[in-house]
């Protein structure tokens, strides 16, 4: 029989250990890939709207459109050019706005069936469609204000996704309570397209800012929970952090309309 000092200690940790410390590392590098996905979706929509928008609008009223051009409501000093009257004074404009719908629908039913190279390819190209989209808040709004409003809506969200990766607490309930605020916003905002109410969009930007915050940290935490079930799988849990940064992009693109347009400063 072998001879153990009192006192030994094994010189490798337990298997526990070890499986605990690659969970941790695992589960480090997996939030940082959803984190570098989502960050790139925000920079490629920024890119891409402002880009649209210095090829749609002019200070210059001899390169503006020539048919209607106020068709679309500006700002003082701004005008449409030729390419800014097709995108926002023709039903292209319809078309822009329900494309990173389309995009959306598609990721979320076909994913399953896409490749990780594939489900990449259509989230920026997702990104792309939505960065057109966002570029009418131009438009409306100071490049200032859009700035300003952008950190504000990025100092919310690191802490909120903070909050939702490192609590204790269940947020699985929220999820579904969390759905049907989505559901009401958006059927609000359909009924104020026709009713032009201040006091409404004020309110559904109010609850707007309530609903997607608590959303920013319910997905966090969901998507750490996806990590521990999708254990063994790489190539599905590849996909589940493109799925998992479309819901947080989601999350800090909504989240930032709301705020701006709670706390604008419209020129």
């Amino acid at each position: 029989m072998s001879h153990i000092e009192p006192g030994y200690q094994p010189a490798t940790p337990p298997a526990s250990s070890h499986l605990d410390a690659s969970i941790d590392e695992g589960l480090r590098a997996y939030l940082l890939s959803v984190y570098n996905y989502m960050a790139g979706g925000v920079a490629l929509s920024g890119a891409v709207a402002y880009l649209i928008y210095i090829l749609a609008v002019t200070a210059n009223p001899m390169d503006a459109a020539s048919v209607d051009a106020n068709a679309v409501a500006l700002r003082p000093g701004q005008y449409l050019t030729p390419v800014g009257y097709a995108l926002y004074a023709t039903p292209l404009a319809l078309v822009i706005a329900l494309a990173p719908l389309g995009a959306v629908f598609f990721l979320s039913w076909r994913i399953e069936r896409l490749s990780p190279s594939a489900a990449q390819a259509a989230f920026w190209i997702f990104a792309a469609l939505m960065g057109a989209s966002l570029s009418t808040i131009f438009l409306r709004y100071s490049v200032a204000s859009i700035a300003q409003v952008f950190f504000i809506t990025a100092a919310a969200f690191a802490a909120l996704s903070l909050y939702g990766y490192t609590t204790q607490r269940d947020l699985s309930g929220w999820g579904a309570f969390l759905i049907m605020g989505v559901f009401g916003i958006l059927i609000a905002a359909v009924v104020n397209l026709f009713l032009q109410s201040s006091g409404l969009q004020f309110a559904i930007s109010v609850v707007g800012v309530l609903v997607f915050a608590a959303l920013t940290a319910y997905d966090t935490h969901r998507i750490k929970q996806v990590y521990y079930e999708l254990a063994g799988n790489p190539v599905v849990r590849r996909k589940a952090a493109i799925m998992g940064a479309l819901s947080l992009y989601l999350d800090f693109i909504n989240l930032f309309i709301s705020l701006l347009t709670l706390f604008r400063d419209r020129e």
